[in-house]
């Protein structure tokens, strides 16, 4: 390929670190090597069937062709419902919209506001693609590292110091990819209080974990601590986290008339409405039993204790427990300078994470592709027996270490 042809906004961005990693991990598999893949975050339930059946309805029924750009009425009228029956937040259908899952909203709201130079604060760990999205529409990626002993969450001293008369955006994402760290509204408020200095900013909630909580309370949101943001904030979820619909491709905006227009009619040029059968699908989804998701968080918890207890036995290795999501970040800090038994010394968090895999067929992703090192990302989303045969090998290999 001549790298000459494709555009700078391409060629400075990489592609996504977790996939590269299951990508590699599935190659080895198809190699004949015995992997224990823990690097995929996606639900290993199936989706549940009253969601599969309203899909096969609305085939049946027709439902087959354009939509609304911005949604189906029944969609977005779900979705309102939603946001107001769980997060206590009231919206017009003219400031909500579907989009090509949480990925493609969180995208195109960066597509839709930054101009060249401007700034978008990110608290690290990040979820891998929020840097690379920024640079692909010209903005700058300002990286704020928010080290485990703040509980992996920005603190408003570090939100004062970060912004800047260029900064567009500040993104956060609670429960968090990949620490499963969560906000408190008292802790919202305090960043609020820093917000009100700088008008400018307009602030992005990425809450697609909101669900995946292991305490039993609800997640608060941004705008239940300082309604007054309400007219700069921007709040994306979707249905994959929660009911298990990855695939299905569902996510939505919900913000400032304004804004929504704008992605309107950014999408509207790009990539058009959304699946008419999955959003008949979603709509079942928020308007139907929400037992799943009860269910589905109950699983959780125990694969989350389960693993974290192993993890936290193996000496070199520590886990805060997460609030939520379904990830461990796993300090590996106690590894780094050992000697592996070929005599490789493990220098970074993307040696252990080379070492686990070739050692011991274990697939994870290191903490520098989600900006704080050293780390590495573990999946809970599959099984117990998964879990179970991952921590074996990953302690047998640290074992091997000298």
């Amino acid at each position: 390929m001549n790298p000459s042809r494709i555009a700078e906004r391409v060629r400075r961005i990489k592609p996504s670190p977790s996939t590269s990693a299951a990508d590699r991990a599935n190659e080895l598999r198809r190699q004949g090597k015995s992997i224990v893949n823990l690097v995929v975050g996606e639900p290993d339930f199936n989706t549940p069937e009253h969601i599969r059946r309203a899909a096969a309805a609305a085939m049946d029924a027709g439902a087959t062709r354009y939509t609304l750009m911005a949604g189906t009425v029944e969609l977005r009228q779900a979705i309102a419902a939603k946001l107001e029956r769980e997060n206590g937040l009231t919206y017009a259908l003219s400031e909500i919209i579907a989009t090509n899952g949480a990925k493609s909203a969180i995208y195109s709201a960066l597509a839709a506001t930054l101009q060249s130079g401007d700034e978008v604060i990110i608290p690290a760990p990040y979820w891998v693609s929020y840097p690379d999205m920024v640079l692909a529409n010209d903005g700058v990626p300002v990286t704020v590292p928010c080290p485990e002993a703040n509980g992996f969450k920005i603190t408003p001293a570090q939100l004062a110091a970060a912004i800047t008369p260029r900064t567009r955006w500040l993104l956060l994402n609670s429960p968090s990819n990949p620490t499963g760290a969560s906000y408190t509204v008292a802790e919202y408020r305090a960043l609020a209080e820093v917000l009100a200095a700088h008008p400018q900013v307009l602030v992005m909630t990425d809450d697609i974990y909101e669900h995946i909580r292991f305490d039993g309370e609800r997640t608060p949101h941004l705008l239940n601590a300082a309604p007054e943001l309400r007219d700069r904030t921007l709040a994306i979820n979707g249905v994959s986290k929660t009911y298990a619909m990855t695939g299905w491709r569902i996510g939505w905006a919900a913000g400032p008339r304004d804004l929504i227009l704008a992605l309107d009619t950014l999408l509207s040029q790009s990539a058009g409405n959304c699946c008419s059968i999955s959003q008949a699908a979603a709509a079942a989804a928020l308007n139907g039993d929400q037992g799943f998701v009860a269910e589905s968080v109950i699983v959780y918890k125990q694969r989350r204790d389960a693993t974290l207890a192993r993890i936290n036995a193996i000496p070199g290795l520590s886990c805060r427990s997460p609030d939520g999501a379904f990830y461990l970040y796993i300090n590996c800090a106690g590894l780094i300078g050992k000697t592996t038994p070929e005599g490789k010394v493990l220098v970074q968090d993307g040696d252990v994470v080379m070492y686990l895999l070739e050692k011991e067929g274990v697939a994870v992703v290191a903490g520098t592709a989600y900006g704080l090192s050293p780390y590495f990302r573990l999946s809970i989303a599959t099984s117990i027996e998964i879990l179970e045969e991952g921590c074996t090998r990953i302690a047998r290999a640290v074992a091997a270490l000298r």
